[in-house]
């Protein structure tokens, strides 16, 4: 089972397809989505939708994190390819995973998952995620849970 709602997140840091470190601070709300695999079907709709709706996110202060197991080349094609702007965290070792505990799918990637993290804490955590759609209802949920307000 996924951390749920109320846990303290864990505060790791992982690559990005830049090879940059980047640190899971929370200082403000934070999607973090976790995603089986790179150029797939269902992982290149919801990163690309996640990408579509980024000025949204980032007018109400939302950070946003795509991670799977895939590594830092991985996750440089994958982006370039669809031009994706947000961080895409590679994790091949499972530690983010482990942290969060996210389950294993096809063979050790990792489920489809997200995390929604307020104040450190986990707010919402979506599981057995449809790809289609999910970026868009998730900013919905932080407008009517009123973490975020669009028209602030």
């Amino acid at each position: 089972m996924p951390l749920e709602a109320g846990a303290e997140a864990p505060r790791l840091s992982a690559p990005n397809q830049d090879g940059e470190t980047v640190e899971l601070s929370y200082d403000g709300p934070t999607v973090v989505y976790f995603y089986p695999k790179d150029d797939t079907p269902g992982c290149t709709t919801e990163a690309r939708q996640f990408d579509k709706e980024l000025d949204s996110y980032r007018a109400a202060g939302v950070r946003v994190y795509g991670v799977s197991t895939d590594d830092v080349a991985s996750h440089r094609d994958f982006a370039d390819t669809y031009d994706i702007e947000f961080d895409l965290l590679a994790d091949p070792d499972r530690d983010l995973a482990d942290a969060f505990d996210v389950g294993s799918v096809f063979g050790g990637a990792t489920a489809r998952t997200t995390f929604v993290i307020v104040d450190g804490t986990v707010h919402a955590v979506y599981t057995d995620v449809d790809p289609d759609g999910h970026p868009r209802a998730v900013l919905a949920d932080l407008v009517d849970a009123g973490v975020v307000d669009l028209d602030a």
